[in-house]
């Protein structure tokens, strides 16, 4: 079963990407009807451009590698719950072995399947949203030419992803690690020809390389340290490193946590922490569905994922966890902000899942992975339904993203709009919506845990950002479905409901929002939560932050379902009420207004300290190293003189074998003599 849950993503990837796109030339050779529409392509990026006057569609290339990758993805999706209801009744951990993969001296990576309770977690998380976005995709995607290309990368995105949670040691989930950042950079840069989408592919790329390094820099280490990858054999080894000292960049510092953090700094880069965060805005320049799947249900909980496996090492490194609460608090906090101000439909909700990957890995720094954890199951519902609720809006408004261009669409999209309340509702945690038992969950973490120095730190700015987070959620709907209509009058004349196939992943994402909270809570964080993590997460023996929680103070519970209700009161008053209010006072405070519409100016520092000193320097390199001394030397530069030595070298092969024979033979009396006279000992 595990074989096939796996393995079907990447089948339907392959067959999609090499027979699709060839066999898709000649079947359209071969059925292409007179005057009919010549697969014409728009580069503006968006799938919605190919309605005729009369509002017929003309489908651009073949159409079964779409149904086929589909197909394959709700049989893998099927399978996982299986897996999962399976692990519910507290299974243990299996190994379903694959192939004998790295052996090399002491280093052995062998590829085979981890399957615990952890696994089938993200197992049912990341298929669920991949196959509801592979639906979705066919009617977002059915005008676009390049569509068999579309699937096989969303179908090999998936395949990654599920190489990456079922790794049983780190060289394998390294491999999955690299795999979604090329799937997401494809995926990202999909509309090549548009140069905002190349450009937020490459920032993406290069961005998670910086935190791959830390990665790569962590593997290594673990392997220095311990002598294996596997994470049985971390596992059992870790406590013997407890105390000792490691030499890295000069010094000598713990190595528990040098080796935690390193990691930590992967996670940081997969899953957009604060100062790793830049590509994440940026990465909306790809198709809506792919918006969905990067940024709700799978890369971006890659890190959070990781540090929940990796959960035995964290909790031998307090000081890495320290960090990692700090880092995750600032994250929620800053993305909150800068969430405030946004206007791009999409990237509004893009920073909210900057921030709410901030809330899980304040979660994992307090030691609480169930309840980390949980958010992020819960997450990949209401994110999901977010997305792809906002690109039916998009489809109905003919490609707009900017919520000043619409208002009162209400009327025109009534299923969407009950779609993305759901969805807000359960992102702004609304009482036994799925986020109120996971976020809230987070918060009362975060007040009772006294064994993290930064836990106060990390709560009063989760508080703070789930206040702003109610208010930019009810802002984006209220100015994108209530209120006075500003949409250009054709827009609007052409707004429309999605179709079926783009709705039917809405209900399904929509019941998981509403009802994954409470059918779920007892087994992630209640009285379940022993038997249901088993051995697949690991809390020291005084890590008792998981029943800490049920004794947090009445206030302190209250605290999130209080903040929401005042973010979406100053919300209504703002946009509803008063709508000429919210532009006075960006007005009266526009410093502070252009610091959260630039995005606390973190780009602009990079461009600064990294990107122009690099151009600067490859200028210098190139005018000076490659113009005045590889071209300037000698008569004609040393390009010249070099085109001579090898026409004389060249006139030594003359053709012929003996002299080829007699050429090796002298080698061979020169290597025997060095030998026979001590040249090797």
């Amino acid at each position: 079963m595990y074989y096939l849950i796996v393995f079907l993503p990447l089948l339907g990837a392959i067959i999609a990407g090499l027979a699709g796109t060839s066999l898709g030339t000649a079947l359209r050779a071969s059925f292409a009807s007179p005057g009919g529409d010549t697969g014409h392509h728009h580069d503006a990026g968006h799938a919605h451009a190919a309605h005729d006057d009369h509002g017929h569609d003309h489908h651009h290339g073949p159409m079964w590698p779409a149904y086929l990758t589909t197909s394959l993805l709700f049989v893998s999706a099927i399978l996982s719950w299986f897996a999962f209801v399976g692990v519910l009744h507290g299974a243990e951990t299996v190994k379903v072995p694959v192939l004998s993969w790295i052996h090399s001296g002491t280093l052995s990576a062998d590829w085979s399947f981890r399957i615990d309770t952890l696994t089938a977690t993200m197992l049912v998380v990341v298929n669920t949203v991949s196959a509801l976005v592979h639906l979705y995709s066919i009617g977002y995607m059915s005008h676009d030419e390049h569509q068999p290309r579309f699937f096989a990368y969303l179908s090999l995105f998936t395949f990654a992803m599920l190489m990456l949670v079922t790794s049983d040691n780190l060289v394998q989930m390294f491999f999955g690690w690299e795999g979604v950042g090329l799937a997401s950079y494809l995926l990202i840069g999909f509309w090549y020809k548009k140069p905002t989408a190349s450009a937020a592919a490459i920032k993406a790329f290069v961005v998670n390389r910086v935190g791959d390094f830390g990665f790569a820099l962590g593997i290594f280490a673990c392997f220095a340290v311990f002598g294996t990858v596997e994470f049985d054999a971390l596992f059992a080894a870790a406590p013997s490193a407890v105390g000792k000292t490691i030499h890295f960049l000069g010094g000598d510092f713990d190595t528990l946590t040098v080796i935690c953090l390193l990691l930590f700094m992967g996670a940081m880069g997969k899953s957009a922490q604060f100062l790793l965060h830049t590509w994440l805005p940026d990465a909306m320049e790809g198709p809506t569905p792919v918006s969905a799947l990067i940024h709700a249900a799978t890369m971006v909980t890659a890190g959070v994922f990781l540090v929940a496996r990796l959960s035995p090492l964290y909790e031998l490194a307090p000081n890495a966890q320290t960090f990692i609460v700090v880092i995750g608090a600032i994250t929620a906090f800053f993305a909150a902000t800068v969430g405030l101000v946004q206007n791009d439909i999409k990237r509004i909700i893009a920073y909210s899942t900057c921030s709410q990957l901030g809330y899980m890995f304040v979660a994992m720094g307090l030691g609480a992975y169930g309840i980390g954890m949980f958010h992020l199951f819960t997450h990949a519902f209401f994110k999901a339904l977010l997305f792809l609720g906002s690109g039916s809006v998009i489809h109905a408004m003919s490609g707009e993203q900017d919520i000043r261009k619409m208002g009162a669409l209400r009327p025109y999209m009534n299923v969407t709009w009950i779609m993305m309340l759901i969805g807000t509702l359960a992102l702004t945690g609304f009482p036994f919506t799925a986020g109120y038992f996971s976020k809230d969950a987070i918060l009362e973490a975060a007040f009772m845990g006294e064994g993290n120095p930064a836990h106060l730190f990390a709560f009063s700015l989760l508080l703070i950002g789930a206040f702003f987070t109610s208010f930019y959620s009810w802002r984006l709907m209220f100015m994108t479905f209530h209120g006075t209509s500003r949409a250009d009058q054709h827009a609007l004349e052409h707004a429309h409901e999605s179709p079926q196939v783009m709705l039917v992943p809405l209900y399904v994402l929509a019941i998981g929002a509403l009802v994954a909270g409470i059918v779920f809570a007892p087994f992630f964080i209640g009285h379940h939560e022993g038997e249901f993590w088993g051995s697949a997460l690991f809390r020291a023996a005084g890590n008792e932050i998981v029943h800490a929680i049920h004794d947090a103070p009445k206030l302190v519970v209250w605290a999130p379902t209080i903040a929401m209700a005042l973010g979406f009161g100053l919300s209504w008053l703002l946009y509803i009420k008063w709508p000429d209010i919210p532009a006075r006072i960006a007005a009266q405070h526009e410093p502070l207004y252009k610091f959260l519409l630039n995005k606390w100016y973190v780009d602009e520092l990079y461009d600064f300290l990294f990107v122009r000193p690099a151009m600067r320097l490859g200028h210098f390199l190139w005018k000076s190293g490659d113009g005045k001394v590889i071209d300037g030397l000698g008569p004609d530069g040393v390009s010249a003189r070099v085109v001579d030595i090898t026409n004389r070298v060249v006139a030594l092969q003359s053709g012929y074998v003996y002299h080829y024979a007699f050429a090796m033979l002298i080698g061979v009396a020169a290597l025997i003599t060095w030998f026979m006279f001590g040249g090797a000992h």
